[in-house]
């Protein structure tokens, strides 16, 4: 039954990205500042003149189990990251209770932000809105998006990957619009 449901919001999903397509290797990366987890500025710039790059993820959100999995692995091997001189950041549209709970989950100790007004989300092409049909598909599922992002607006983001080299300049990306596949580990570690 759970692998149904997991088929069911994962062909909602689908559909519903047909026109975010993200950003591209080579092009510049937006800039952002906004407060991580912790109550920490986070502001890409600044953060790149302290490390060799930036791992820029987003998750859709605790309830999601594809994004527990992806966090868990980075955490994992945050050690293996960081020593290549990566900062990790995660990007939800969750809010701060919520983002404890994917804490709890998979014990992440990098900077997560919620993305109140989806200014990142927006700017690196990987916001997308629900329509009510498929809020309320979801609500049968278990997931109330009202609850777990704190507002009514039905955003969830492409979960996409991005590294971020010291000079601003995305050197890899990994954006597929099935929720399922993620950027792994290995791949990671051999792009940074």
């Amino acid at each position: 039954m759970k692998k149904l449901v997991l088929i069911g919001i994962g062909l909602l999903f689908t559909l519903t990205v047909a026109a975010q397509s993200g950003l591209k290797t080579g092009m510049k990366a937006p800039e952002f500042t906004a407060k991580d987890n912790t109550g920490k500025s986070i502001n890409l710039t600044r953060i790149l003149k302290s490390h060799q790059a930036v791992v820029l993820f987003f998750y859709r959100g605790q309830w999601c189990p594809y994004c527990n999995l992806h966090i868990k692995q980075l955490q994992d091997s945050l050690q293996q990251l960081t020593a290549k001189g990566a900062y990790v950041i995660g990007v939800t549209p969750e809010t701060g209770d919520n983002i404890n709970k994917t804490i709890e989950k998979t014990h992440a100790s990098f900077s997560i932000i919620q993305d109140k007004g989806y200014k990142i989300m927006d700017a690196y092409d990987v916001k997308f809105v629900m329509d009510e049909g498929q809020v309320e598909k979801y609500k049968g599922y278990g997931v109330d998006l009202n609850k777990n992002n704190g507002n009514s607006d039905h955003v969830l983001p492409v979960p996409a990957t991005y590294i971020i080299d010291r000079t601003g300049k995305i050197t890899y990306v990994h954006f597929d619009k099935d929720f399922k596949k993620r950027a792994s580990v290995t791949a990671l570690l051999k792009a940074l």
